[in-house]
């Protein structure tokens, strides 16, 4: 797949959630890839864009806060994530290395309410 690193290809992919964003990422140089692009089933592509549309559940972004129950509905996602990624691996083959970068920004919200 191309992206924008020196070879301009990769085969090092990471699964992550983002606001706006397609949830299939070159790990070396963040280039976000249309997940359409990506050699995965319509199936798994699916519940991977559900999945990704799902980010930020946690944040009331209005008052841009943390729900009360932020932490534990990111930590959802990120068990989600998890799985999906794994699936990605085995549909992908081992021709890609793929990892899952979990959500962290629920901790970041409480950190700023100490």
């Amino acid at each position: 797949m191309h992206c924008f690193c020196e070879k301009k290809e990769t085969f090092d992919l990471k699964v992550e959630g983002d606001v706006s964003a397609d949830p299939i990422w070159c790990n070396q140089c963040g280039c976000n890839f249309d997940i359409e692009e990506v050699p995965l089933s319509e199936d798994l592509k699916d519940d991977l864009m559900r999945w990704a549309m799902m980010y930020g559940r946690w944040i009331d972004w209005s008052k841009d806060t943390l729900f009360p129950n932020g932490i534990e509905l990111e930590n959802e996602h990120n068990k989600q994530g998890q799985q999906l990624t794994e699936k990605v691996k085995k549909e992908i083959g081992t021709k890609y290395r793929v990892k899952y970068s979990p959500s962290t920004s629920a901790r970041m919200y409480s950190d700023l309410d100490l």
